[in-house]
């Protein structure tokens, strides 16, 4: 098949992209980098002539709540409007178990409009719903770190590695669409403060964590609200796994 990954040059979707060709698809590869804007859809249409699916791995830059949305909105528009006038038969969408019941956070609420202009737009469509990736304790850790100490909300998550993530995808958008697909997560629940202590020691990163509420992340995220729901699908690689190929 010839299948369009949006942002390719991204972490999920340069891993879709190599799962696609390991599978013998032809890829073609959508980013601002490489010559098409989602936001103003110059180069789309061309980047989609006779492509049959697209999976869209965008990720966008963090600002205020309508700043996020209106990005991800439209990214998320022109794909669907330039697959529709492209014939695209599949557009398959990246995005994260139990958004729905996370609010005020800004990422969270343009993954919901994402999905509610796939699940009403003219391309038939599967929704992917992944929790956190394995790289995701120390990346957040990253972000309030200071003189050697950072702010970390005690979450428990099931983190999934991101080739896993990619293999699932790869698998999904070269076959029928499916609605609203499981939640895909890993084989087993982590402690983000844990994940973060144990990524930085790997990778050699001397920090002190210092676990709060009061960061980017609130209480209402405690306990099993960002775990899959039933009926996951769980994908193979431990965090201790992924926390090897680190060091």
């Amino acid at each position: 098949m010839r299948i369009a990954v949006a942002g390719a040059t991204g972490n999920i979707g340069a891993l879709t992209t190599a799962a696609l060709e390991r599978d013998g698809h032809d890829v073609v590869r959508v980013s601002r980098s490489l010559g098409v804007d989602l936001v103003t859809g110059e180069g789309l249409d061309a980047a989609l002539t006779g492509v049959d699916a697209v999976v869209d791995t965008v990720n966008g830059p963090e600002g205020s709540l309508e700043e996020t949305v209106a990005y991800f909105a439209a990214t998320t528009r022109n794909l669907l409007a330039a697959g529709e006038r492209a014939g695209v038969r599949h557009h398959v969408l990246l995005s994260i178990a139990g958004v729905h019941r996370i609010r005020g956070n800004s990422h969270y609420a343009a993954k919901r409009e994402q999905e509610r202009l796939v699940e009403a737009g003219p391309v038939p469509w599967t929704i992917v719903p992944a929790t956190q990736f394995h790289d995701f304790a120390a990346m957040v850790a990253s972000w309030t770190e200071h003189d050697g100490v950072a702010i970390i909300a005690p979450l428990l998550v099931q983190p999934i590695a991101p080739a896993d993530v990619a293999d699932v995808l790869a698998e999904i958008v070269a076959g029928e669409p499916k609605g609203r697909y499981a939640d895909v997560a890993g084989p087993e629940p982590q402690d983000l403060v844990d994940m973060a202590r144990r990524t930085n020691q790997a990778r050699g990163h001397e920090v002190k964590l210092v676990p709060s509420w009061s960061g980017l992340f609130g209480p209402e995220m405690a306990g099993d609200v960002l775990l899959p729901g039933e009926g996951a699908r769980l994908a193979p690689t431990t965090f201790e796994e992924w926390l090897d190929g680190q060091r």
